[in-house]
């Protein structure tokens, strides 16, 4: 179905914060697993993103901008209840590498109606989160950004986001604790009372590339107020489940994320590949729900079909209205 025959993209909007809140509360105080969406650059790649091009400017284009709100509509139809927005590279630091970097705005504003219009079309009740990754830079003092700096790409990047319309800040995939403090710190100048999630990818023997020990990270991003923590990405599930137990361990009463990657990556003809089949990745989803996640999603390699086994095992089911 095209955007024409759907009735095209609703005129982006800010959620009222306490729709937010009370969105979110809803969900979370479900006592059920929350299933979050899957990979959106596999999808892309799967759909003709070049290597090196950035998908987050697939937003702004036809048919691209179709492509993204189809892979929206196939994790909802899978069981997500989480959709997380096209723009995990869509702060001005990352978009400059092709630059883009005057387009901040208009990327995270239309990536979040575009996953607000399958949300509606579905008929469900599913969050939209606007994704935030890292800035590709090296914090001072081991490189050039400050952290006033960092504070101000991410707060330009939350703004349009938010003003597209997301329930929820996503911030993943980081490393350097002083990073995600910056990027926590940019979103609450610009919305106070957001929820966020923010995961950090623990890759290196059980900690972050910068050193850092799940049990550090979640009682830092507690300390600064996120609202779920925990870990994504990675060398795969067996990786994350240990990652999620030792952040139970000190944090009982955190909310905690599980975004396992489809396996282990491997490199064939200079692209990534993961084998995991989607009962492996169901039977992950039990196990880091047993370690103590109440959030569980999939990351790089991951499908509407490795998400549709998920739901299936944590029997949960997709987000549709009554």
């Amino acid at each position: 179905m095209t955007d024409q025959e759907r009735g095209g993209p609703p005129a982006p909007g800010p959620v009222p914060p306490a729709v937010q809140r009370a969105r979110w509360e809803a969900l979370v105080g479900s006592g059920t697993p929350i299933l979050a969406d899957g990979a959106m650059g596999t999808m892309l790649f799967a759909a003709g993103l070049q290597f090196g091009d950035p998908p987050e400017m697939w937003n702004l284009a036809l048919p691209q901008g179709s492509m993204v709100r189809q892979i929206h509509r196939a994790y909802l139809d899978a069981g997500a209840r989480i959709i997380l927005t096209n723009t995990f590279g869509g702060n001005r630091l990352r978009l400059s590498l092709h630059g883009n970097e005057g387009h901040v705005g208009e990327v995270n504003q239309m990536a979040a109606v575009l996953a607000r219009a399958e949300i509606d079309a579905a008929s469900g009740s599913a969050l939209v989160a606007g994704d935030i990754g890292p800035t590709g830079s090296l914090m001072f003092p081991m490189g050039l950004l400050e952290f006033d700096e960092a504070v101000d790409v991410f707060a330009e990047q939350a703004r349009a986001l938010v003003a597209g319309g997301v329930d929820v800040i996503w911030i993943e995939t980081m490393s350097d604790l002083e990073e995600i403090h910056a990027a926590i710190t940019g979103v609450r100048r610009v919305a106070p009372e957001i929820p966020i999630v923010a995961t950090m990818t623990f890759d290196t023997r059980g900690h972050t590339m910068m050193g850092v020990p799940p049990e550090r990270a979640v009682l830092a991003l507690a300390e600064w107020g996120a609202n779920a923590i925990g870990g994504n990405c990675g060398n795969g599930p067996d990786e994350l489940i240990p990652v999620v137990a030792k952040m139970r361990a000190v944090a009982p009463d955190v909310i905690l994320v599980g975004k396992s990657n489809a396996g282990m990556p491997e490199l064939v003809d200079m692209k990534a590949v993961y084998r995991a089949e989607p009962s492996v990745m169901a039977d992950y989803a039990l196990e880091v729900r047993v370690a103590g996640a109440t959030i569980i999603g999939g990351c790089c390699g991951s499908t509407p079909a490795h998400l549709a086994a998920m739901a299936a095992a944590l029997g949960v089911r997709a987000p549709r209205g009554a």
